[in-house]
């Protein structure tokens, strides 16, 4: 029997690989082992929780404001432990966290191949999105095999010198994660609350967003509420205390939004169901909205999903606030804007990548 070990830390990187995890169990010819990092703590454990898989190791990295190298050299140190005891054959990291990186690190340090699952995104501009450029670009150069979610994705890594050969284009795991929460019958009262309304659904995380950027989405979101009655704005607040005190300063205290606590997956996927648009800086958020047929706005100056941008589900908004506000207005009242984004094709996928991933690493191992 081949071991796998499967390494992730965060809340995004558990909704994506679960889905895998679960195709990947299906196999008596593979032991699938599950390491989590920690990096992020409550939110992770409640989609584990969701999927009902069980973890093997739990790092349990996460320290007060800690920094990226912190975060590097406690992962590189404890999978280091696992490592020893579990000598997999193979290493599947997700995406590009700071654990993606130094988990596919540790790998290569002691000879045990890698694979990266959404492999091939770029922007080709080492900040922006910061760290999370650097990461993708430094898993691919140690990494065995290339789970690419779009055709795009491909070429990227073929420009860049890998083999074709190690290459997979796959669809996206986050659209299989979609097929196993958003449900038909689901209540929230947070959505009770917008039924009389076209709901706004908001997420601003992201580091290099931080300061002025971020403020100026929220001075954008709260221009449109101010000037559109029929117009609700939910925000699932990020932990960040940063995030918090610049959303409590510029969107607190008014009717129509609501600053509410993080979701649970099942929560936020019915959530984007519901919604009428998506502002977002985060990257899965690009991916999965186009699914539910959701016109997402990215607040954000560069995006590593050209897919999306050129099949018209996203549009790139930066971080001005007019120029935010002036896209945020076109999908209010202009119906043919709207309906072009909500009715475009999604190019990540068909629900099956886990299936895919899953027949390339047995395909590779046994």
């Amino acid at each position: 029997m081949k071991k796998i070990l499967t390494v992730f830390g965060t809340r995004p990187e558990a909704i994506k690989m679960c889905p895998l995890i679960l195709e990947l169990k299906k196999s008596a010819e593979l032991e699938c082992i599950v390491c989590l990092t920690g990096q992020h703590r409550e939110m992770l454990m409640q989609v584990m929780n969701i999927f009902k898989i069980q973890y093997d190791y739990n790092l349990d990295i996460m320290e007060q404001n800690q920094s990226l190298s912190r975060i590097t050299v406690n992962v590189l140190n404890k999978l280091g432990e696992v490592l020893e005891t579990e000598n997999p054959d193979l290493i599947l990291v997700h995406g590009d966290t700071s654990t993606s990186f130094a988990a596919a690190l540790a790998g290569f340090y002691r000879g045990i191949p890698v694979g990266h699952v959404e492999a091939g995104l770029r922007t080709y501009n080492m900040y922006s999105p910061y760290p999370e450029e650097f990461n993708r670009q430094a898993v691919d150069l140690v990494a065995q095999l290339y789970f690419a979610p779009t055709e795009q994705s491909r070429q990227n890594l073929l420009k860049e010198g890998k083999d074709s050969d190690k290459i997979y284009v796959t669809g996206n795991t986050v659209i299989d994660a979609l097929s196993l929460t958003v449900r038909a019958d689901y209540q929230n009262e947070n959505l009770d609350w917008c039924s009389d309304s076209r709901l706004i659904l908001l997420t601003a995380h992201r580091r290099e967003n931080l300061g002025e950027p971020m403020k100026n989405m929220f001075r954008a979101i709260r221009q449109v509420i101010e000037e559109y009655e029929d117009i609700k704005v939910i925000y699932p607040v990020h932990k960040n205390p940063k995030v918090r005190q610049a959303a409590q300063e510029i969107l607190s205290g008014i009717d129509r939004i609501r600053l509410i606590e993080p979701l649970d997956v099942v929560d936020f996927h019915n959530f984007m169901a519901r919604s009428y648009i998506i502002l977002t800086d985060s990257g899965g958020i690009q991916e999965e909205a186009p699914s539910l047929g959701k016109p997402v706005l990215v607040m954000r100056d560069t995006t590593e999903r050209p897919e999306g941008i050129e099949a018209g589900t996203l549009k790139l908004v930066g971080t001005t606030e007019d120029v935010i506000y002036r896209e945020i207005k076109k999908l209010l009242v202009e119906d043919k804007a709207y309906e072009a984004m909500s009715n475009a094709v999604n190019p990540y996928g068909d629900g099956h990548a886990s299936e895919r991933i899953a027949e390339a690493v047995s395909k590779y191992l046994l």
